[in-house]
């Protein structure tokens, strides 16, 4: 069966994410190293629960003071039907229109009719999950930050990438070994893992090899990992330093607990 590797940018490839080998854990709710204090790989069902309406902050009644004067229905009664209430020369527009009906909503330079249209930038969905959200925060400037490995159509390996600003995690643990360099940053691989019907067939390396390649591509000079020793391979999301050796890699930074593997591109 063909392989083929899948950039997740949008929820039909993020469906394709798939279970990690220890059942504790989720790459669909794991936020490890995108939040350097309270990150956690747990596997957590309620990521991808709806919420109750009720449970909105915003659905909760806003006029929390029984004395406030009811609102006006306009700050000025002069001002004209659709246009700026606190301007009474401003020109009328009709009901929902935007300032200038040739620019985009969004656009910070809509109120210039003669500003060029901005192309727009690809992103995720407002409602998207909020793994696939922290995917998506840099699809518009760096790209995608994670693929799939699908052998045929099962999805048998996974990675997580970018630039060292997108994990603090991983700037709080180099910050650690101030014989790192400083420049150029490199780029991370924060998640490498295999599914258990998907081991020992190279799918690891597979898709390392692609993200590096990926990587080179869009600039970088050299890329790192941060292993961890003396735990449970399906533990740790960034394998061990064993496996990146065979990828290339060498030990950068020795550490009984957490060395940093690097390669440059």
């Amino acid at each position: 069966m063909p392989i083929r590797i899948v950039d997740l940018t949008d929820a039909d490839a993020f469906a394709l994410v798939p279970p990690c080998a220890d059942p504790g854990f989720d790459h669909r709710s794991c936020d490890y190293w995108e939040d350097a204090d309270r990150g956690s790989k747990a596997a957590r069902a309620s990521w991808f629960a709806d919420a109750p309406a009720s449970s909105s902050p915003s659905s909760a009644p806003r006029d929390a003071n029984p004395f406030a004067p009811p609102p006006k229905a306009s700050a000025n009664p002069f001002a004209p039907s659709g246009g700026s209430a606190d301007n009474p020369f401003a020109p009328s527009r009709p009901a929902g229109a935007a300032p200038n009906p040739f620019a985009r909503d969004d656009d910070p330079f809509a109120d210039n009719p003669f500003a060029p249209t901005r192309p727009d930038r690809p992103k995720v969905a407002a409602d998207a999950p909020r793994k696939l959200a922290l995917l998506g925060r840099g699809l518009g400037v760096f790209g995608s930050y994670s693929k799939v490995l699908l052998d045929g159509d099962e999805a048998a390996a996974y990675a997580q990438f970018g630039p060292l600003s997108a994990y603090p995690r991983a700037q709080r643990l180099r910050d650690l070994y101030p014989q790192l360099p400083e420049a150029p940053l490199p780029a991370v691989i924060t998640c490498i893992a295999t599914t258990a019907a998907g081991r020992h067939r190279g799918h690891a390396q597979a898709l390392v090899e692609a993200v590096c390649d990926d990587l080179a591509r869009r600039g970088f000079a050299a890329v790192e990992a941060y292993p961890e020793r003396g735990t449970r391979p399906d533990a740790t999301s960034a394998a061990t330093p064993e496996f990146w050796l065979s990828a290339g890699f060498r030990i950068a930074v020795e550490d009984d607990r957490f060395p940093v593997v690097r390669r440059e591109l």
